[in-house]
């Protein structure tokens, strides 16, 4: 069962300085939260916050949940919670395939099986037969499909998504963005989308955050 994304009472700063003060939030399955503001503002380090990533040079305080699980203190390997940057982070000494297994879970033990779910992945990214493919051969927008199939086989119960579609050109933008919220919400997901794009919040979903608008509090906007 897919479960919501709730932030509670989150303060993060750095050598004095805050940048996010008090914020709580909750992303429901299904829906993209959009995360905007100006560089500086607080945004990757929310993410890197939720996700587990923060570096200890930040000061932090607040809970993370995915539904009624604190997975705060957990690492974050054991969040089940999903990740996608502005690179793809295919590994360039394995296959295609082979970067799609490395998201299976490791109980999957059985070759047949791990290959039938890699197989299934390349047809729903409209990459079917790609499996001995080296990804320096892929484009752009496919490597970015393949970094987004093998986020999602991993498992994860919520999705965090950094500027994922800021090295694409407009209309592979455009078609990336489409991919990624579809499965996402046909996966009942909730999605956190960090942009500096407007296009991107307009075809989200969900509420739009604005962090830096002002020391307190960041403004939300209902979609």
């Amino acid at each position: 069962m897919t479960n919501a994304l709730i932030i509670r009472s989150a303060t993060i700063s750095i050598a004095g300085r805050s940048l996010v003060s008090n914020l709580s939030l909750t992303v429901e399955p299904g829906t993209v939260t959009t995360i905007m503001g100006p560089s500086g503002s607080g945004k990757s380090t929310l993410i890197a916050f939720i996700g587990g990533h923060l570096d200890r040079s930040f000061r932090a305080t607040g809970r993370v949940l995915v539904g009624n699980r604190d997975v705060t203190e957990l690492p974050p390997e054991r969040r089940d919670i999903g990740m996608l940057f502005q690179d793809d982070l295919l590994f360039p000494h394995l296959s295609v395939g082979a970067n799609l297994s490395f998201g299976l879970s490791a109980s999957i033990e059985s070759r047949q099986a791990r290959r039938a779910l890699v197989v299934k992945a390349l047809e729903e990214a409209d990459l079917a037969g790609f499996e001995d493919r080296d990804p320096a051969t892929l484009s752009g927008g496919q490597r970015a499909r393949i970094a987004l199939m093998r986020t999602l086989l991993a498992a994860p119960k919520a999705l965090l998504l950094d500027e994922p579609f800021s090295k694409l050109d407009s209309e592979l933008r455009r078609d990336f963005r489409r991919f990624v919220f579809d499965r996402a919400t046909a996966g009942r997901l909730p999605v956190l989308l960090v942009t500096h794009d407007p296009d991107d919040a307009a075809a989200a979903n969900g509420e739009i955050l604005i962090l830096g608008h002002s020391a307190e509090t960041p403004a939300i906007t209902p979609v």
